[in-house]
């Protein structure tokens, strides 16, 4: 048990992958994407005519899912980097990796879904999205596509770290 605590493997050595589970790197990770997902919703969630678009409620429907996903994780790493000591379990690793996958193929979904169709409204005519109301989608859209992009980076990381246990 001391082993796992201290982060050692069999050998006596530190392993640590930066930006895997547990991490400093991680504990960033998860912070940035609970930033982004956070704003994406409030930017969408400004207007309330969001729910007009299918698209539109996919968005808040997959950021309302990764805003808990991210803040519960978020607290573990901050509990791993701050105690060091969370011995990391390979099903455990495991999960947080498919539940990491899963949430940012939606990410990138809803991201890239609520991107088109805000080009779409745009180019269509202006009567359907105003200026100011547009802007507040593609700012969402991109709040989506940042947090979208440190979930990937959060489940490679994590995937590379399943080998070693």
């Amino acid at each position: 048990m001391l082993r796992a605590c201290l982060g050692l493997n069999y050998h006596g050595r530190m392993e640590e992958l930066p930006g895997a589970f547990g991490s400093s790197a991680s504990l960033a990770l998860r912070l940035g994407q609970t930033v982004f997902s956070t704003a994406s919703l409030l930017f969408m969630c400004l207007d309330v005519d969001f729910y007009g678009y299918t698209a539109f409620c996919y968005l808040v429907t997959v950021m309302g899912l990764v805003i808990p996903w991210s803040l519960t994780l978020l607290v573990v790493d901050a509990y791993s980097v701050f105690i060091k000591c969370l011995p990391l379990q390979r099903r455990l690793v495991m999960i947080i990796f498919l539940g990491d996958m899963i949430l940012s193929y939606l990410s990138l979904a809803a991201a890239c879904s609520t991107a088109s169709v805000t080009d779409l409204l745009l180019d269509a005519d202006r009567s359907y999205c105003p200026a100011k109301l547009c802007g507040r989608y593609q700012l969402s859209a991109a709040m989506a596509f940042l947090s979208w992009f440190l979930s990937s980076a959060s489940c490679l990381f994590n995937f590379w770290l399943v080998p070693s246990l």
